[in-house]
């Protein structure tokens, strides 16, 4: 009854969301201010009434305001309820049944649950220069999924070297930018470039807008490849209400870069304190760290303690992530308690 591919799959484990208001929350990249004010308005002026109706199927009015916002056409813009909508829209439209999608490793840990629901091969590469070269021996997949910033390192790569990775790409090259605001630049000019062929750019409402809770993601990339997801997705796949509010929060670009400052300039801090007490501290250009605590601190250990504490940060096992800490950057009274604490159970 179950499929084969179903029956052996590991699902995506999303990080842990506490019931107690009383924990602090650093483990799913979550933004820690409030979205724009205007939010609150639409959802507080939303007629009850649109509710017994079924919702814009193609999202006409958000994605006018994202196309607006990205110097590009309504055609070339997609929204979906998140971006994980978008990465499984992508492998259905994008990749055959004997074809492949790769990313890199580490990176988003769902593109491989993605590969493994899809029922393809997954295979996750070190960097693009190894991608490259897996081309030139005509061993490329058919999609690249590329998160830049990358996750959970919080690297960053220059729009330039992607440009040069996606030209020579034979199939499709999705790049992941939900957490470009908090970065110093961004590919979304490859995305809107009429002569692009390839490449999709992706964002999402949940980091940098601060509604997580809606389920609200976009790309924008060539017209074929955006007709190509609308041909397949759900007839109404993003709600009116989540449709209202998405509009109302891309509109007030002013809030959005204000809360990203915020966090920029907390990153900052937190980096220099943690490096001072001796962690290694990969630079960042998303709202979070991916860290090192110094010798003789082991980083599965120190998770647990500060979870006694109710402080959350993220673990990921592995040989390449086991003996870091991923840290979303949150408020600065949340920065200092985190610092506290870690000053309490690592003794210097």
């Amino acid at each position: 009854m179950i499929a084969k591919h179903i029956k052996k799959l590991d699902s995506y484990v999303p990080g842990e969301q506490p019931s107690s208001t009383k924990v602090i929350k650093l483990n799913t990249n979550e933004n820690p201010y409030p979205p724009s004010p205007s939010c609150a308005e639409a959802l507080k002026t939303f007629a009850s009434e649109k509710l017994r109706l079924y919702p814009d199927p193609d999202c006409h009015a958000l994605r006018r305001a994202i196309a607006k916002v990205c110097k590009t056409t309504e055609s070339r813009v997609f929204v979906g309820n998140g971006s994980d909508e978008i990465l499984a829209l992508a492998a259905r439209a994008f990749v055959e049944d004997n074809e492949r999608i790769d990313s890199l490793d580490p990176s988003y840990s769902l593109y491989k649950t993605i590969a493994a629901i899809r029922n393809v091969p997954w295979l996750g590469v070190s960097s693009l220069d190894e991608a490259e070269s897996l081309v030139a021996k005509k061993n490329a997949p058919s999609l690249f999924l590329l998160t830049n910033p990358n996750a959970p390192t919080g690297e960053w790569r220059e729009m330039a070297t992607i440009a040069n990775f996606a030209k020579k790409f034979p199939g499709v090259v999705l790049i992941d930018e939900a957490y470009a605001d908090f970065s110093r630049g961004n590919c979304m000019a490859l995305a809107t470039a009429e002569k692009n062929r390839n490449t999709i750019v992706m964002r999402t409402f949940s980091k940098s807008y601060s509604l997580a809770g809606l389920r609200v993601g976009y790309c924008v990339g060539p017209e074929s490849l955006i007709s190509a997801l609308y041909k397949i997705k759900d007839s109404y796949n993003v709600d009116a209400i989540a449709q209202a509010l998405a509009l109302a929060a891309i509109r007030d670009q002013k809030w959005m870069k204000a809360n990203a400052l915020k966090i920029i300039n907390t990153r900052k801090r937190i980096t220099e304190e943690l490096e001072k007490r001796g962690w290694d501290v990969i630079p960042s250009e998303s709202n979070f760290v991916f860290a090192k605590p110094p010798k003789n601190t082991k980083a599965a250990a120190l998770f647990e303690d500060l979870k006694k504490r109710e402080i959350f940060v993220r673990y990921f096992k592995g040989k390449k992530t086991g003996d870091r800490l991923r840290i979303t950057i949150g408020t600065e009274p949340q920065m200092d308690k985190l610092l506290n604490a870690i000053d309490e159970l690592i003794i210097r």
